[in-house]
């Protein structure tokens, strides 16, 4: 009978391995579907963006309360405004509007498929799970954590939402806070490396990613 877990090393602050954790192999050793990332991917970049450009019709633009010439007699072209787009300074006919809606969206069963994809393609030995953390909110406390795990030149997530963890990983630059139910496809996909400041965590990221395939059933 295939085994549905997998073990994932458990360290000290020392970077020493003392143990393992048994972790569901649905979420750390499922088979990769790279069209499901993908997706999940561009969903994360679309919602992302801010939309914010915009140019101004010839109606925003300054100017253009006079008739620049009379309309006949002059040899040029009539024109009625200087706010024309086709003068240099008019308004922009078919530019952004500022209201542009890029919004893409995945079914949560295919976005919960991309989650247990990119948990399993970054690989059970790039995973740290830690066997306790507390700081006191000082940056060489994470420095010092990094350097015996061998991850201080590393691209580092690192799953917490205890305040003095926050404070003390802040200025890392290769370190990324992310809260468990916060962690996208796209952060798994970017970094080299996931830290799980204690056991537990491994459960709860597993109820997380497991819940959108449940609801689904």
């Amino acid at each position: 009978m295939e085994k549905k877990t997998i073990k994932l090393n458990v360290y000290n602050l020392a970077g020493e391995k003392v143990s393992t954790v048994s972790a569901n192999k649905e979420v750390f050793g499922h088979e990769i579907h790279n069209q499901a990332m993908f997706d999940a991917v561009n969903v994360y970049l679309a919602n992302r963006r801010q939309a914010t450009a915009k140019t101004k019709k010839r109606s925003e633009v300054s100017g253009g309360g006079k008739k620049p010439w009379r309309q006949k007699g002059t040899g040029r072209a009539r024109a009625g405004s200087t706010r024309s787009p086709i003068w240099v300074g008019g308004g922009n006919v078919f530019g952004p509007k500022g209201n542009q809606n890029f919004k893409l969206s995945q079914n949560k069963k295919q976005h919960s498929l991309a989650l247990k994809s990119a948990y399993s393609s970054l690989g059970k030995e790039n995973i740290y799970v830690l066997e306790s953390l507390e700081v006191k909110g000082q940056t060489k406390e994470i420095s010092s954590l990094l350097k015996a795990l061998k991850l201080e030149n590393k691209k580092v997530i690192l799953v917490s939402d205890d305040s003095l963890i926050l404070r003390a990983s802040a200025n890392i630059s290769n370190v990324t806070n992310r809260a468990i139910g916060n962690i996208s496809v796209y952060d798994l996909l970017n970094t080299n490396a996931l830290i799980l400041t204690s056991k537990e965590e491994v459960t709860k990221i597993e109820a997380s990613v497991l819940k959108d395939t449940k609801e689904e059933k």
